[in-house]
Parts: C-alpha cells; structure tokens; sequence
C-alpha cells in the first residue's frame, strides 16, 4: 500500500475516533473539574464550625436530624477538622490533576492516555462489581456502565490503530 493509501485510509477513519475521544475527554475533564470544586469548597469550609453548617444545611432540606442518614452525616463531620480538610483538599487537587491531564491527552489523541484511560477506569470495576453485589440500584448500574463503556471504548480505539505512534 502506497503512502498516499495509506494516509487517506487513517485519515479517514480519524474523524470518528477523535469524536468518540473527545467526548471521553469532556467526560474525564467535566470529573476533573467537579472534584476541583469540591476541593476548593473543602478548603471554604477550614477555620470554620462544620458541624454547625451541616446541621443548618439539614434543616434547610428539611431533614430530620435524628434520622439514620442525616445523623451518619453529622456523625462523621463531628470527627472532620483542619488538617482533615487540607488533606481531602490536596487529594482532590491530585484527582484532578489526573483526570484533567488524562483529558487532554484524549483529547489530542495520544496514546499514553488511551491507556491511562483504559487502566484508571478499569481499575474501579471490580470495585463496582462488588457494589452491585450488595445490591442493584439505578446510580450503581450507571456509574458501571458508563465506566465500562468508557474502557471498552478507549481498548476498542488501542486496539483499532494497533502501532501507530501518537
């Protein structure tokens, strides 16, 4: 095959995979930015009465504060202090980080994060496998499945351009 073929060919099987790859890399990126805006509202809340906001954001919702949830909740901000937060802080910069650098990477089509894709999300499954074990419900089913579209997805595009360096 000529190298006029050959170009044509994966020029124009590209279009599609680059539109599947940007729409993990929105994806990816959308979780990036989430888990970043977590980290900063944790870093809000340093220097400040937890408990006394959580307790106020119950009873905005209408909760009872006595109730098993609400109560689990409020039981475990009575243990949260400063240094808690700053470390829940800095791993949600970390988890970012990751996820928006893995979005960029899809992004531009590179190859080290199709694999990095392919492992940081199939790392999570049989954790997910477990959790539906525990039980069937509509946000364990879609975090599985998005999770395991994703990585078939993203083994689907490795393994369609086998060796081509990018």
């Amino acid at each position: 095959m000529t190298s006029a073929k050959r170009h044509r060919k994966s020029a124009s099987a590209a279009p599609r995979h680059t539109k599947g790859l940007h729409i993990v890399a929105l994806f990816e990126g959308a979780k990036g930015v989430l888990v970043l805006l977590a980290g900063f509202g944790l870093l809000a809340l340093i220097h400040k009465d937890v408990h006394e906001i959580a307790a106020r954001l119950i009873a905005n919702f209408h909760f009872n504060p006595a109730s098993h949830y609400p109560r689990i909740f409020l039981d475990l901000l009575e243990r949260l202090d400063d240094h808690k937060l700053w470390a829940m802080a800095w791993a949600a910069l970390l988890y970012s980080t990751m996820r928006l650098a893995e979005a960029i990477g899809l992004w531009l089509r590179k190859k080290w994060a199709e694999w990095f894709g392919v492992l940081s999300g199939g790392i999570y499954l049989p954790v997910e496998i477990y959790e539906l074990s525990l039980g069937i419900t509509w946000p364990r089913v879609s975090v599985f499945v998005i999770n395991l579209g994703v990585v078939i997805y993203l083994l689907f595009v490795l393994i369609r351009n086998g060796g081509d360096e990018r």
